[in-house]
């Protein structure tokens, strides 16, 4: 199984943060070297590893902040 590439274009913040460390964070996020998107998900302390987390492109971003208002 080939490794997964990304690339951290932006980091946007931190939602939470673990007693563990593991921070939930906000980013742009390029995938494979695709299109960069919003991304949502748990990092280790180290940066190294990551949880499972969702992501969101520009039309899905706007259509939740206007879901929220």
């Amino acid at each position: 199984m080939s490794a997964i590439k990304y690339d951290i274009v932006k980091k946007i913040g931190v939602l939470s943060k673990s007693e563990t460390g593991w921070q939930r964070e906000l980013n742009v996020i390029s995938w494979n070297e695709r299109p960069a998107k919003y991304d949502i998900r748990d990092w280790a302390p180290d940066g190294e590893k990551m949880s499972k987390g969702i992501t969101i492109s520009d039309e899905e971003m706007d259509k939740l902040l206007e879901l929220m208002r």
